[in-house]
């Protein structure tokens, strides 16, 4: 099962994919693929940690996450992957002009069909507000919503957290 939540910053997108991580079946873990390079984001980082169960392992990786991803599906349960435009980020920086989407789809390939582990992306929805002005920020927004939709329709839930409010935008049968 494959479920990605996209939302803005702070929309709550996070709190809805520790529910979900603790509604799975065990074990869970998260698959964490922000770095912190600045103190506030480094604050941030520890509040989700403090939020999340103790007991819960956290997996810290960078462009190689979703080679992670791919080994965790042979132990079950279920994975938190936090979030796929921090892995764009890393992944850009290691590997620059190449499509992202070929690694998307491989490391997402165990969690697609029925009785599969479960597994939570979460992703930015940045390409709501203005164009940005710089062609660095404008590629990255770019790439993310490709990223984002090629995610979705690989997804068996997709879901739009606004303000703390979970919208269902698609549900496959299962």
């Amino acid at each position: 099962m494959i479920r990605l939540l996209l939302g803005g910053t702070k929309s709550g997108k996070s709190a809805q994919a520790e529910a979900l991580l603790g509604a799975g079946p065990p074990p869970h873990r998260v698959l964490a693929t922000g770095r912190a390079l600045d103190f506030a984001f480094r604050a941030r980082i520890e509040a989700h940690k403090r939020a999340r169960p103790a007991q819960v392992p956290v997996i810290e990786a960078g462009a190689g996450a979703l080679d992670l991803l791919t080994r965790e599906a042979d132990f079950g349960g279920t994975i938190l992957f936090d979030s796929l435009d921090f892995w764009l980020f890393s992944w850009q920086n290691a590997h620059r002009t190449e499509d992202p989407t070929p690694a998307l789809a491989r490391g997402l390939a165990p969690y697609g069909f029925s009785h599969a582990p479960e597994v939570i992306l979460v992703s930015a929805e940045i390409g709501l507000g203005p164009l940005p002005a710089d062609g660095a920020n404008r590629r990255f927004a770019d790439a993310l919503g490709t990223l984002n939709q090629a995610a979705a329709a690989l997804a068996h839930e997709v879901w739009l957290v606004v303000a703390g409010m979970p919208l269902l935008l698609k549900r496959l049968p299962s």
